[in-house]
């Protein structure tokens, strides 16, 4: 294909990829992404609605779970429209302006989920470290600051990167790697200097990726200090069995998005197959697990799920 400029890149088409070397079995490798997707919708609303129905859900640490359940919700949905029709029935190309939403919103709602993550460590810091002062530090009005903090925090930092993108000319192969438009594929098939686009991706992984991991891991020393404190072993257990959902959580986002940052900066040369799968994993296991772990944890999330389903079912 020949050189684009910027005035002709409105009919310019990304093509996408789906498992390299397993095209043929694409039909069969459906099955598994179509019941991932069913268990990240229906497990994501189903929480979103026990937590809006159960009057008794209505505190702090609830609230910021469905946040992550919103956060979760948006990243599955962002990614199904390419995958499923890519995978069913080998509908490949993107348009430009479809390519660049998809980026904007899969990445936006990455940096959410992180963020969130953040708010709930410092929820749960404040519950244990200081929890006569919980009801009234974390009130609603702060909770709704800190979730539209979030969104513009993630919002403004995804923009800046995707116009320093757009203003670049694409030319040569217009093949991505992946099923959906990420930022580390879309870059590689510039054709000019990306210098600025480099330094600004290492400024936000420093400020996202590094910085939020490192203030959960301040915020997890401080509780822990402040558990050993406790003269009782119950009180211990009891404190820390509440941050478990949220240390699994925790996990389970940043080691897949580590793996991904990782592959794409220092494994380039790793069979294409290795970054499509640490791909799918950063972006289908944690709105698939979330979910899972959050009903299998807590006590009230899963007397709430019985009772929103029995509910149902009796009317």
């Amino acid at each position: 294909m020949s050189h684009l400029s910027n005035n002709t890149q409105d009919h310019f088409y990304f093509i996408l990829t789906g498992i390299p070397g397993f095209e043929a079995s694409h039909i069969w490798i459906s099955i598994p992404f179509c019941c991932l997707y069913t268990i990240s919708i229906m497990g994501n609303t189903i929480i979103l609605n026990v937590i809006r129905t159960e009057t008794s859900l209505h505190q702090p640490m609830y609230l910021f779970l469905s946040m992550l359940a919103l956060t979760d919700l948006g990243l599955t949905l962002t990614t199904l429209p390419t995958v499923m029709p890519l995978l069913c029935f080998n509908i490949r190309k993107i348009s430009f302006e479809a390519c660049f939403a998809q980026f904007f919103f899969l990445h936006g709602f990455s940096f959410m989920e992180s963020s969130v993550l953040l708010a709930m460590a410092f929820d749960r810091y404040v519950a244990i470290c200081r929890p006569l002062h919980y009801t009234s530090i974390l009130t609603n009005e702060v909770i709704g600051k800190i979730g539209l903090g979030i969104i513009c925090r993630c919002g403004l930092a995804v923009l800046s990167s995707l116009f320093l993108l757009k203003r670049l000319p694409f030319c040569g192969s217009h093949l991505l790697s992946h099923s959906y438009c990420l930022h580390q594929d879309m870059i590689r098939l510039v054709c000019a200097d990306i210098r600025v686009n480099s330094w600004y991706g290492f400024a936000l992984v420093l400020f996202i990726i590094v910085m939020d991991p490192l203030l959960i891991v301040l915020s997890y020393t401080l509780i822990l200090k402040s558990i050993l404190s406790t003269a009782s072993w119950t009180e211990r257990f009891r404190a820390l069995s509440n941050c478990l959902s949220h240390i699994l959580a925790v996990l389970v986002l940043y080691l897949p998005m580590v793996s991904l940052s990782m592959t794409h900066r220092f494994a380039k040369h790793a069979p294409p197959l290795v970054h499509v799968v640490i791909a799918n994993i950063y972006l289908l296991v944690p709105p698939v697990m979330n979910p899972i772990i959050y009903s299998i944890k807590t006590k009230q999330i899963r007397q709430g799920i019985f009772h929103f389903l029995f509910q149902r079912k009796v009317h």
